[in-house]
């Protein structure tokens, strides 16, 4: 997959913005993409905006939008009222952020189960990306 990389400003320094793209699972479904449509307007909204402070600030964004949580994984986090939604990601080179899955979160820490999908679809995307000599 290619992209176009633009610039920006930060500073007084033309910086390369950070690229937020989709996991693709092997039968093609993104499951992020899947979740942020299911979200009702205002969170989705919320997620996006999260989503679009990420390319801006890459890995110098932090709470309340970002956490890293273990192992490179990181989770984007959105609140509409009582309602919070996450959504794990991790970094790869050239400036992206690979979304992994999204959830609504229902107890006070993140869950194990959560963060170990998101090691295993990192795990997924890096043997893919090894066996394709063309990416």
């Amino acid at each position: 997959m290619a992209y176009i990389p633009y610039y920006v400003e930060k500073n007084g320094k033309t910086m390369q913005k950070y690229k937020a793209m989709f996991y693709e699972k092997p039968d093609g479904t993104k499951p992020t993409k899947e979740f942020l449509l299911k979200l009702d307007t205002k969170m989705k909204a919320k997620m996006l905006r999260t989503i679009s402070l990420l390319e801006e600030n890459g890995q110098d964004l932090r709470e309340p939008y970002s956490k890293h949580l273990c192992n490179g994984i990181f989770e984007l986090r959105a609140k509409v009222g009582t309602n919070i939604s996450r959504v794990l990601y991790f970094f790869v080179v050239n400036k992206r952020a690979i979304l992994t899955h999204g959830f609504v979160k229902k107890e006070d820490k993140t869950p194990q189960s959560q963060i170990d999908r998101a090691i295993n679809y990192r795990r997924e995307y890096y043997n893919r990306r090894r066996g394709n000599n063309n990416e």
